[in-house]
């Protein structure tokens, strides 16, 4: 399978700088730009297919290719939302789209999965790479509103309050002259993670 392409990318973050200065117990403005800053880098920490959290986080659209046909298209990254198209390149080299009503979303234990019913005739895909992209929406669906707002769980967020917190308590990339330990319940477990996964 291909490496997913991220197509749109989240108009909003998990965690609001409201949201993050009142977990960290300020009311001034002067650190605003670095906490912005330490939101976006906990953000790409955890979200999408680079983060360690192996999904999406706010709303966003994300492309996979396949070389030809087969009975379940697996998306590798969840939750989805919808699925946005399924096109291919025919034999012609054109690109065509499968009409919505010939394929649904799915999904089990392993995650969401694009099943076409059985009643679709799967057409012909010409020889070059890569020649079926499934376009799907994926992520905690954004809140409607002005702005909009994050449906991630808390759970998530909590932990992107703890990952902050340390970054902006000790700005520093090196800790000299102090024992050092992870704190058993902290991040990790609110993440639903283990050092083992993630080593």
């Amino acid at each position: 399978m291909y490496r997913p392409v991220l197509v749109t990318a989240p108009v909003i973050k998990p965690v609001t700088l409201a949201e993050v200065k009142a977990a960290l117990d300020i009311g001034y403005s002067e650190k605003d730009t670095l906490i912005t800053g330490l939101i976006a880098a906990a953000t790409s920490y955890l979200d999408g297919w680079t983060g360690i959290l192996g999904r999406a986080l706010c709303e966003q659209t994300w492309r996979q290719d396949y070389d030809g046909w087969c009975s379940k298209f697996r998306l590798p990254l969840f939750p989805v939302i919808s699925i946005g198209s399924v096109k291919y390149i025919d034999t012609s080299g054109v690109e065509q789209t499968v009409t919505s009503t010939n394929y649904t979303l799915k999904n089990d234990d392993l995650g969401a999965y694009v099943e076409f019913i059985t009643t679709y005739a799967l057409p012909s895909v010409g020889v070059e790479p890569a020649g079926v992209r499934v376009a799907y929406l994926a992520g905690y669906a954004d809140i409607a509103g002005s702005p909009k707002t994050s449906s991630v769980p808390d759970n998530i967020k909590q932990g992107m309050f703890l990952l902050i917190r340390h970054w902006f308590d000790n700005p520093s990339a090196v800790n000299v002259g102090n024992i050092v330990n992870e704190v058993p319940m902290g991040a990790a477990a609110l993440f639903g993670i283990s050092k083992r996964a993630r080593f």
